[in-house]
């Protein structure tokens, strides 16, 4: 279960979240332009409970971002079923890299043609001042999500995101949740943690952890503020 946000509410939320988002949007646009890439590690594990067997699996995966080749995936280990390893963190590996195609960076930024956003309020209970923005997607995208994301006020990037997924991602899930959160790396905020939980029609739950660790950033680059993911505030 995720815990329910708790913000102080904002007046005059339809203006606010406008100049809000249009300043993310241009704040993004700025930091993929300097982001100079980056080499990372990950640690996928996924548990599954339920019908008909409880299933564990982990893949250790070395990631290579590059601004003119996109992301680059090395499988530095696996262990644990191979139905997991093959079906779901392969397949999640496939997606990422499709995400970041121009065409789908486009059809899922955080911009009005995509979302329609609200402003619930402002949060400092991070440390930090951040906007909270409820997002609802505008049309069915297995790479848009409806949720509520937390926006920082200083470098207009997004650090928090808890959300489901626009389109059921498969027939077999009934409810997916999603907490992703990101660091910030330098001058950029990058990916930190994912924890998904989605609950099988069979009546199964799976939990997905990815941990996003050694972070170097690429040499050459001139980092701005924090970058942009497709979709969801980071790289």
């Amino acid at each position: 279960m995720f815990a329910a946000p708790a913000f102080a509410a904002v007046d005059g939320a339809p203006a606010n979240v406008r100049a809000i988002m249009a300043k993310v949007a241009e704040r993004n646009q700025q930091r993929a332009a300097a982001l100079p890439g980056y080499t990372g590690r990950r640690v996928y594990r996924l548990a599954y409970r339920g019908f008909p067997s409880d299933r564990d699996a982990e893949m250790v995966v070395n990631a290579t971002y590059d601004p003119s080749a996109g992301k680059q995936f090395h499988i530095v280990s696996q262990q644990g079923s191979k139905f997991i390893q093959d079906k779901v963190f392969r397949r999640l590996l496939s997606s990422e890299q499709e995400a970041t195609q121009r065409a789908n960076r486009e059809e899922t930024a955080l911009t009005p043609v995509n979302y329609d956003f609200t402003l619930l309020g402002e949060d400092d209970s991070a440390g930090a001042h951040q906007y909270v923005v409820a997002v609802v997607p505008r049309r069915n995208n297995k790479f848009l999500y409806r949720g509520t994301i937390w926006i920082d006020a200083a470098d207009y990037a997004v650090v928090r995101i808890e959300a489901e997924p626009a389109k059921n991602p498969s027939f077999w899930t009934s409810r997916s949740r999603v907490r992703h959160s990101y660091r910030k790396v330098g001058d950029f905020w990058l990916p930190a943690e994912n924890v998904s939980t989605s609950h099988i029609r069979l009546g199964g739950q799976a939990t997905l952890t990815i941990a996003y660790l050694d972070y170097e950033l690429a040499s050459g680059g001139a980092p701005a503020a924090p970058a942009p993911v497709p979709h969801s505030g980071g790289y």
